[in-house]
């Protein structure tokens, strides 16, 4: 029971997905600094650095994942030293004896560290793009033009991440404050040896240079921004829901509310809006760290990167899953809608109506003054006597109007909502639809669409 015993992060326990959490673990982050080390070592002895031998390269090659051994050698050391890099040195030095002199040689923590974030920022993205574009082919596009504006802005999300994630770039060797003396050094003062040093980190790592703390920034923004679409989203969800003309997924045995046993709670939604909120308030900090490094760089910056780099991706995730899951089981009401046009459209054709007064030679600030008083005539019956019916009887209210009589024949046929959404169905159908921006948008993720399965919430 030792685990009740200590916080935990709800993200971890109650909303992230299991790669995501795994790929942001200790093991994960500590074993990607001993890849990065052995990158380092490669490309070093490819350059002619002759200190560096098979054996060495072949034990550091055995021993890439941290195992709880290691870490327990690592965190003793990092005890004595108060330094964590060095710990992790000197335990992949105890398990790789033969490469124990030349582990982390020329490099300075940030080599690690920094290059370490800027893998999992990659490689989390890359978990992050094709759920988003699960949820953009999950959403409704048969409820209206709202649906269509929710996956048009999670569209504009999946571009701002996809630009990220291409432009992302890798800090690689750089040394003490950037200067790359320490490489000189090794290399003789060989400068081309040290340009090649980088080019071959890159290649290893896959990546193109270089980078600063502005990237952080460029990331979070593009990430944040799915929490604020998030938001808008649910929320509207959420409005709808109480206005009944749509509900989220609801399991048979779910409970609303633990006092009103009646209440069909959006409770998905509302942990999603929650998520958002979060997600979408993230950039200030790394905003802070980076206006505030000091010359070349100050340690500062450490306790927020390594608490919001992973919040950042564990948040993202958990509202992916969320979305996905709302998404995919959203169930509409279109009685509960034709009843709440009847209800708003009296008041929706009073323009129209002011429009027929005028085409006959009628004054339209005469007309707006009649339709006036007789709306708000009509709202007191709707807000205030609903025990009477409380019915919207603005149409007949006008019909019974001496100044309206010769447009009384028209009023009925203007009372039909498809006049009044316009161009709505050719523009989500152009948009979503078959061929349209953003099939066309998706097609790099097909394959993982058709495979994957709605995402379940873990509670």
């Amino acid at each position: 029971m030792a685990g009740y015993d200590y916080y935990k992060t709800p993200l971890d326990s109650r909303y992230s997905s299991e790669e995501m959490k795994k790929l942001f673990s200790q093991r994960s982050r500590h074993s990607t600094w001993r890849q990065l080390w052995l990158w380092l070592a490669e490309a070093e002895k490819e350059l002619g650095l002759e200190s560096i031998t098979d054996e060495a390269l072949e034990q550091m090659r055995s021993h890439l994942t941290v195992t709880d051994d290691d870490f327990k050698i690592a965190i003793e050391e990092e005890r004595r030293r108060r330094h964590d890099v060095m710990g992790h040195v000197h335990a992949y030095g105890v398990v790789a004896p033969a490469a124990a002199g030349i582990i982390h040689a020329g490099a300075t923590s940030c080599y690690v560290t920094d290059n370490t974030e800027l893998i999992l920022m990659r490689d989390a993205i890359d978990l992050l793009l094709p759920k988003l574009a699960k949820v953009i082919r999950a959403q409704m596009i048969t409820v209206g033009k709202r649906a269509a504006e929710w996956i048009q802005e999670l569209v504009m999300d999946l571009e701002d991440i996809e630009h990220v994630r291409q432009e992302l770039r890798f800090r690689g060797g750089q040394g003490t404050t950037g200067t790359q003396a320490s490489f000189l050094e090794l290399f003789n003062g060989d400068e081309a040896k040290v340009d090649q040093l980088n080019v071959l980190l890159c290649e290893k790592a896959g990546f193109p240079s270089t980078y600063t703390r502005k990237v952080d920034l460029r990331i979070s923004n593009a990430i944040a921004g799915l929490g604020a679409t998030a938001q808008r989203i649910t929320s509207d969800i959420r409005h709808l829901a109480n206005l009944k003309e749509l509900e989220e997924p609801f399991e048979k045995d779910q409970i609303g509310s633990s006092a009103m046993a009646y209440k069909r709670n959006p409770m998905r939604s509302e942990r999603i809006c929650s998520l958002g909120r979060k997600l979408a308030s993230l950039p200030v900090n790394f905003s802070n760290t980076f206006s505030a490094q000091w010359l070349e760089r100050s340690l500062d910056d450490s306790a927020i990167r390594r608490i919001d780099i992973p919040e950042m991706f564990l948040l993202a995730d958990a509202i992916l899953i969320g979305l996905d899951n709302v998404t995919n089981g959203l169930v509409v009401y279109p009685k509960r809608i034709d009843s709440r046009n009847k209800q708003e459209l009296p008041f929706m054709i009073t323009e129209a109506i002011l429009m027929k007064i005028v085409s006959k030679g009628g004054s339209r600030q005469e007309a707006h003054e009649k339709v006036r008083v007789l709306s708000h005539e009509a709202s007191h019956v709707v807000k205030h006597e609903e025990s009477t019916g409380g019915d919207n009887d603005l149409i007949e209210r006008i019909k019974k109007d001496e100044y309206f009589k010769d447009i009384w024949d028209e009023i009925d046929a203007m009372l039909d909502p498809k006049l009044y959404t316009g161009r709505s169905t050719t523009i989500v159908d152009r948009y979503c639809g078959k061929g349209g921006e953003v099939e066309k948008k998706l097609e790099p993720y097909r394959e993982f669409i058709s495979k994957a399965e709605t995402a379940q919430l873990n509670l």
